[in-house]
């Protein structure tokens, strides 16, 4: 039994200790005083898992499900997450650190003075088959700048495998997987920006 607790203890300490965040430029105490961010998602270019590309993930994971016919399926639902899943996810987890709404993000939101970028730099979409599972992964650099002036850069971010798993284990949704890794995301940055703007 102690054995069994052991392992499961260390497990948990190496997810937590896998993610890794790193200051690109900027300061996070540059976004005191703002209260609302435009938020943009950008997915160009990113790498999925061991693959060189995403295009490379995908004709394999649409070659293994080719006979049962699911592999266009499968394709669409990968790039319909991203607006159906992994956003909303991400805006309502960043928003609900924020009790009484003092800081907001929202997709299309022109009176922001400030736009937050979230680039997708890779994923590891995990895996969940029952009695094995392993949890989502998500790089990103997430970077605040001046709306009108992008040149103007606040803070650049970079937060390195933010993992993403479902409750009680009951994740076999790739989709749901990777979109709880955005959830943890906004969470950390959330943390971040109320650590070094509070006074």
């Amino acid at each position: 039994m102690k054995k069994v607790v052991f392992f499961a203890i260390f497990l948990i300490s190496c997810a937590v200790s896998a993610q890794k965040v790193k200051v690109l430029s900027g300061d996070f105490k540059s976004l005191k005083g703002i209260s609302e961010y435009n938020l943009e998602f950008d997915y160009k270019d990113i790498k999925v898992d061991k693959f060189k590309t995403e295009e490379e993930f995908l004709a394999d994971k649409m070659k293994k499900r080719e006979e049962k016919g699911t592999d266009e399926e499968f394709r669409k639902s990968w790039f319909a997450d991203r607006e159906e899943r992994y956003e909303p996810k991400f805006i309502e987890s960043f928003n609900k650190r924020f009790d009484d709404g003092e800081i907001k993000v929202a997709k299309g939101l022109s009176s922001a003075k400030y736009t937050m970028s979230v680039k997708t730099v890779w994923i590891s979409p995990g895996f969940n088959v029952g009695v094995v599972r392993r949890d989502a992964y998500v790089t990103a650099i997430v970077t605040v700048y001046e709306t009108a002036n992008p040149s103007n850069v606040l803070v650049s971010v970079q937060y390195e495998k933010t993992h993403g798993e479902g409750a009680m284990g009951y994740d076999f949704n790739s989709g749901y997987r990777i979109s709880e890794g955005y959830a943890k995301l906004a969470k950390e940055l959330a943390a971040g920006i109320k650590k070094h703007t509070k006074k």
